[in-house]
């Protein structure tokens, strides 16, 4: 393989990598918060968490801007404060790709929560156990098929994550330019052998992560 492919394809493992392990933390926490809570505002909240998955991402994308660029009130303050600039960088574009990925991991987060039999938990409080020693001992194993197929899909999304990570951290190669925005840079310059490489490389990455979604999602007799 051309060391122009294995140059994006690595920084792409490497954003997807992050961005899906800061969402197995955020989205669980809010896949579980959905799934076990009911307050007011709930169901707005969902609608806003959910929100990423329908705005089109050069929307998110100046979103993001607003938020974590140098002007903006979070960018401005890490700039300032640490000298941190998330803009042009592999961080910008993994959160780009966290945010839009998020939804996935939370939706499939709550509905694998919903389907815990909640009267095991409430066997394991009356043996003695502790509400996280519940959660980790019970309700997340419990769980955790349909919580893993939704990071395996957000894996594959945030591998694919184009707009917002491009408004984002621009098109720099060796720092920024992952293999979705090197398949744009290619096909602009004309470039048709390096377009279809990296087209088939990002192909059977994704297909062998939906293969492999698909089956933690199916119960277990039927994945025999």
């Amino acid at each position: 393989m051309e060391t122009s492919a294995l140059i994006p394809l690595a920084l792409s493992l490497k954003v997807a990598g992050w961005a899906t392990a800061l969402n197995l933390f955020l989205g669980v926490a809010a896949g579980w918060l959905l799934a076990r809570k009911r307050f007011p505002g709930r169901n707005l909240l969902e609608a806003l968490l959910t929100l990423p998955m329908v705005l089109p991402p050069t929307v998110l994308g100046y979103y993001l801007l607003v938020l974590i660029g140098k002007r903006g009130w979070l960018g401005a303050w890490l700039h300032e404060t640490f000298g941190i600039t998330l803009i042009f960088s592999w961080q910008g574009a993994m959160i780009a790709a966290a945010l839009v990925a998020f939804p996935l991991v939370m939706r499939s987060a709550r509905a694998a929560f919903e389907g815990v039999d909640t009267q095991l938990e409430q066997a394991a409080r009356a043996l003695g156990l502790g509400e996280w020693a519940v959660f980790f001992r019970v309700t997340l194993p419990m769980a955790w098929p349909g919580v893993l197929a939704g990071l395996l899909l957000a894996f594959a999304r945030a591998l694919g994550e184009f707009g917002a990570t491009l408004m984002v951290a621009g098109s720099i190669p060796g720092k920024t330019q992952t293999l979705s925005i090197a398949v744009y840079e290619a096909v602009q310059a004309g470039q048709d052998d390096q377009a279809n490489l990296l087209v088939l490389i990002t192909s059977l990455t994704c297909v062998v992560v939906l293969l492999a979604a698909g089956r933690l999602s199916r119960p277990p007799e039927v994945r025999r």
